[in-house]
């Protein structure tokens, strides 16, 4: 039997079962659109309906054939829903089929959330040949370390051959570099296969610079009167747009399978809506797709809670939120840097990372120096450990820097182990970045297929970005950030797989696999029900740190550490069993009231529910 899944969206073309297909166009801005079938230059005027709506059925446009919108002035535009292009962003849309693909795994249910181990990565950087077959040929190395979830950085069309996915301007479209819409189903069907959930990043705030034209046609998708980092916001007040958002995270979830959406920088989202547009796509995600684990997670630097609270244990709205809070701090720890938004974070204190190891966000309402001084965050601690996801590093926090260095080369390799035991072993959810598992030192550099005059705006602007870091006040010095239009910044951001079978990389990666198996074993089972207001915590001046968490079960989780490079005296009295200890001899240090440098102990207490 044949397995298909196809969402009907609002706009766009959908295909019909007798042969024709029928196309959408929101067009307030036009009195006139026709649909032009590319290959035989076909004419057809669309039908003008209420709220600045046009459209047409019709048989005009084959199956995998490309089509226009044509406008009042001729100009001819791609559909801005369309499920695939013919080439690039300028050229014409394809009409595909989505029921062409025959699903293996049609029954897949999901995982639930409190077995999440993320594994975020670059779909044209993670393997040499950059496509989502070369990412489905590592599903089984990546089964195999541990992880979970694989969360794909943005696959959506964006201008040219290179880029991080999150200048898309085709929302609907996969990438034809990274092999198209059949491709990607493969993919996320054969992660299935293997027990892994697939998440996707999605891009709501903005559209990228080259290859939207909606502008043209519908001016009022965009609010010139709010202005984000990248341009006119997108007005969220009007009804089309709404739809156009809403069913583009049906749409993925729905017609792709995927397990869940991480909606990228929400903070620049500017919507007066009530319910926003956030509120309003979650809740119809949580109404639709009921048979299935799905998991919605958000980026913002905000530290709010609204949109994470529960209900009898579930998710109202959104699982979780990438915690940036436990980043910085962790990197202020293992590195020492104090410039930009590090500043808020001490690099010679563990307080921060206690209270986010125990309360969920660092930042619940105090004044931030990097904000000049205004306040940020709302109180978190009555969030499970579960709506927070950790990670060490990630896209931004690597790629955002001027060389794109990894922390394998700004820290030291005690830090570095210390660390990810935390990460990896505490209730929070772990996320590791492509590589990391095995200390990989080749940098991720921010790169873009730009050309003319936006390529050289790009490359300006992005070495002026870092004017007001003290080590580029130089202009030649900011002269040395790679371009990101050429093909070698690209190029030096691939994995280097082969580093795997070097002794120090090999051991690291064993010492991941570990941890990962640890957790699967002893502590995600005791995640499934764990609440608000989950863990007591020692209080220290240093660096060192304790913090105890009770789980869903009953049981008692708990961690010391000395996250300093000096041996420290510290008393704790950890309960229950050791479960890990780094590095050798930490726990026989802790019971005789000190810590090594760069250790961390963890240990469990059994208990009842």
């Amino acid at each position: 039997m044949s397995h298909s899944f196809a969402f009907a969206r609002h706009w766009g073309a959908e295909p019909l079962a007798d042969g024709r297909a029928r196309f959408r166009l929101w067009a307030p801005g036009q009195g006139i659109v026709a649909l032009i079938a590319d290959d035989t230059g076909a004419k057809r005027e669309m039908q003008p309906k209420d709220d600045g709506w046009f459209e047409i059925t019709t048989d005009a446009v084959p199956l995998d054939s490309g089509y226009w919108f044509e406008l009042e002035d001729g100009t001819r535009v791609p559909d801005p829903a369309a499920r695939a292009q013919m080439d690039d962003v300028h050229g014409p849309s394809r009409l595909i089929d989505p029921r062409a693909y025959s699903w293996l795994v049609p029954d897949w249910t999901g995982r639930p959330w409190h077995e999440a181990v993320i594994y975020e990565l670059h779909t044209g950087t993670f393997t040499e040949d950059g496509t989502f077959a070369g990412v489905e040929a590592r599903l089984d190395y990546l089964a195999d370390l541990g992880v979970t979830a694989v969360e794909l950085m943005p696959v959506a069309q964006f201008s040219g051959a290179r880029g991080w996915g999150y200048d898309g301007v085709l929302p609907y479209a996969p990438h034809p570099v990274y092999g198209g819409p059949d491709a990607l189903k493969r993919l996320v069907d054969a992660a299935h296969a293997r027990g892994l959930m697939v998440l996707l990043d999605v891009v709501y705030n903005h559209f990228g610079p080259d290859g939207n034209y909606l502008h043209l046609y519908a001016p009022q998708f965009f609010n010139p009167k709010r202005q984000t980092p990248w341009g006119a916001a997108i007005d969220y007040t009007q009804p089309a747009v709404r739809q156009f958002i809403i069913d583009n995270a049906l749409y993925w979830l729905e017609e792709y399978r995927f397990d869940g959406l991480r909606l990228d920088a929400i903070d620049q989202i500017h919507d007066p809506s009530k319910p926003t547009i956030i509120e309003a796509l979650a809740a119809e995600v949580r109404a639709r797709i009921t048979d299935r684990h799905v998991h919605l997670t958000t980026e913002d630097s905000r530290n709010l809670v609204d949109l994470f609270e529960r209900e009898e244990g579930c998710p109202k709205l959104y699982t979780a939120e990438w915690n940036d809070d436990w980043h910085h701090v962790a990197h202020t720890l293992a590195t020492g840097e104090s410039e930009g938004y590090y500043m808020d974070y001490p690099p010679d204190s563990a307080a921060q990372m206690t209270r986010a190891l125990a309360t969920g966000y660092v930042y619940q309402g105090e004044r931030s120096t990097f904000l000049h001084d205004a306040p940020r965050g709302e109180p978190s601690a009555h969030l499970p450990p579960v709506a927070f996801i950790d990670f060490l590093q990630n896209h931004d926090q690597i790629g955002n820097r001027a060389f794109g260095e990894r922390l394998s080369t700004l820290a030291a390799p005690e830090a570095i182990a210390a660390l990810t035991a935390i990460l990896l072993l505490s209730p929070h959810i772990p996320l590791l970045y492509m590589g990391e598992e095995w200390g990989e030192t080749r940098p991720f550099l921010f790169f873009t297929d730009f050309h003319g005059e936006l390529g050289d705006a790009v490359r300006e602007g992005r070495r002026n970005e870092f004017k007001r870091w003290k080590s580029f006040q130089d202009a030649h010095h900011r002269a040395e950030i790679p371009d990101p239009n050429a093909v070698e910044t690209f190029d030096k951001s691939k994995l280097d797989w082969d580093k795997r079978d070097a002794p120090e990389h090999r051991a690291r990666l064993a010492y991941t696999r570990d941890l990962l198996a640890l957790r699967q074993r002893e502590i995600a089972p005791r995640l499934d029900s764990v609440g608000g207001h989950a863990a007591t915590r020692q209080e220290t001046d240093g660096r060192c740190l304790h913090v105890a968490w009770r789980l869903g079960d009953g049981s008692e989780l708990s961690v010391t550490a000395n996250l300093g490079g000096a041996p420290t005296p510290f008393a704790a009295t950890p309960s229950g069993r050791r479960l890990f200890a780094q590095p050798e001899g930490a726990a026989d240090a802790l019971r005789e009231g000190h810590l090594p440098p760069w250790s961390a102990i963890f240990h469990l207490a059994e208990g009842t529910p």
